[in-house]
């Protein structure tokens, strides 16, 4: 398997745990020796697996807390690093996500995750928008 495969596997492990609202599914995806950090969409950030693990767990026993999914994602690597961008949807909103990975004991394991709201605007063909239009 390549590593753009693996790390884009180990994002899907991510979405599917919120999916099945599974905490032992992304307990067993973060890092344990990386140092790791999240923040969550309007939350402060966390540091630390005890921490960031502990919000997972608040946010996937939550009955009322709303179905994520992702989308569109793309892989960057950096040797043993490497981000992944997608859009996460969750129920009427779009959100633009960042996940970290870092190779640990063979395995592409998240160090970081962070999202946050996007533009309703999406580049066609990853083209990059014309910058006098954010101003």
């Amino acid at each position: 398997m390549s590593d753009d495969t693996a790390i884009l596997a180990a994002n899907a492990r991510f979405y599917d745990a919120f999916a099945r609202r599974d905490a032992d599914a992304m307990d067993a995806l973060w890092a344990r020796t990386h140092p790791v950090a999240c923040i969550h969409p309007g939350w402060s950030a966390l540091r630390g697996r005890a921490r960031v693990l502990a919000s997972f767990r608040g946010i996937l026993g939550n009955p009322n807390a709303p179905t994520i999914r992702s989308s569109e994602p793309s892989v960057h690597q950096l040797g043993e690093v490497a981000f992944v961008v997608c859009y996460e949807h969750v129920e009427r909103a779009r959100l633009l996500a960042t996940n970290i990975f870092a190779r640990e004991d063979g395995e592409w394991r998240m160090v970081h995750h962070q999202a946050g709201p996007a533009s309703g605007n999406v580049a066609a063909n990853d083209e990059e928008p014309d910058p006098s239009a954010l101003n």
